[in-house]
């Protein structure tokens, strides 16, 4: 099969032998990868694979099941569905522990699909596991424009919360209030502090969902409000921070975080089960005339689209911070 491999932290076309689903495994023949942020991470050594796993970047894909490993009764061959992995999206098969496959939503393509698992697991467990949003909270999302910021804004909206994000640009910003966000910042020309406030009338937000860190969280525990959640999911500007333990005390704030590389099959299989209950429903392609009845509709938002081969122009993109929603390479 062709793959990627990291060669002198460059990402290099190569050729492997086909993996064997072990027990418990399906073998799934992917069209399409998406490309995260870890990925980058990855290929600069920063963020090793999990002991015993494949050295193959890649955490999500979109494809059809090509092989069953023994005991797996519930998928079928053929059968088309996208898939949290912990490696090996970046190649033309990929094993799977068959918890974490999800089918393809109906009427969705393969090239959308892939943009769901690994964004979508994590905006899952951070914002209702972690952070416990309810309907009617109101939730500061930074990175608006991301993978991750686009389907936070749409999965928290659905939920009936009030979204506020940051982003980058003007043009970023009016992307993320098309998606349904109430109020968003350029972050290179505004204040979020300030504007948060102002726009709370000075109560601050339930929930910050943070993948920035660093000098941010002060700045983060400034605009929540009294017993007000913090949940951190990436350190873009350092894992170190200065807290002003008192603050969390006298408003009662909750730090947490996670990551969700490392987690086991069975936590996975439980945010799966979430995500098919809650989100399945609302998962469609973008069509207008569904849009004019379903408030709630939910898509993965792509921004641009690479051949496997151009793994690493697609790492640059990602990088160059342009995009507007996901990277995804096209593998078949």
């Amino acid at each position: 099969m062709k793959c990627i491999e990291i060669s002198d932290r460059k990402l290099v076309l190569t050729e492997r032998p086909i993996p064997k689903p072990k027990p418990g495994e399906v073998l799934v023949k992917v069209y399409a990868a998406g490309v995260n942020r870890p990925d980058l991470m990855q290929r600069k050594g920063l963020y090793p694979p999990p002991e015993g796993g494949t050295d193959i970047p890649g955490l999500e894909i979109a494809g059809e099941i090509a092989e069953r490993g023994r005991g797996v009764k519930n998928l079928k061959n053929g059968q088309q569905v996208c898939a949290l992995v912990s490696g090996g999206g970046y190649a033309e098969y990929c094993t799977v522990p068959a918890p974490q496959c999800l089918p393809l939503p109906k009427g969705m393509d393969f090239i959308t699909a892939a943009g769901i698992p690994e964004t979508f697991f994590t905006v899952w467990t951070n914002l209702f596991d972690s952070g416990r949003l309810k309907k009617g909270e109101t939730v500061l999302v930074h990175g608006g424009a991301s993978g991750i910021g686009t389907a936070a804004i749409q999965i928290a909206r659905a939920a009936g919360a009030k979204v506020f994000v940051t982003a980058g640009s003007d043009e970023k910003c009016r992307a993320c209030k098309k998606l349904g966000a109430t109020l968003a910042i350029d972050y290179n020309t505004g204040d979020f502090v300030t504007e948060v406030m102002k726009a709370t009338k000075d109560k601050g937000v339930d929930v910050v969902l943070d993948m920035v860190g660093g000098d941010y969280i002060p700045r983060n525990l400034k605009v929540l409000g009294p017993g007000g959640r913090h949940v951190s999911i990436a350190v873009q500007h350092g894992r170190m921070a200065e807290v002003d333990i008192l603050q969390v005390m006298q408003k009662r704030l909750t730090l947490t975080g996670s990551t969700l590389r490392p987690r086991s099959v069975e936590e996975k299989f439980a945010i799966a089960e979430a995500l098919y209950k809650n989100i399945w429903p609302l998962l469609h392609r973008k069509n207008a005339f569904w849009s004019l009845f379903c408030k709630k509709r939910i898509t993965p938002v792509i921004d641009r689209v690479f051949p496997l081969a151009d793994a690493q122009a697609a790492h640059d993109h990602l990088e160059a911070g342009t995009h507007v929603g996901k990277v995804i390479l096209r593998v078949m």
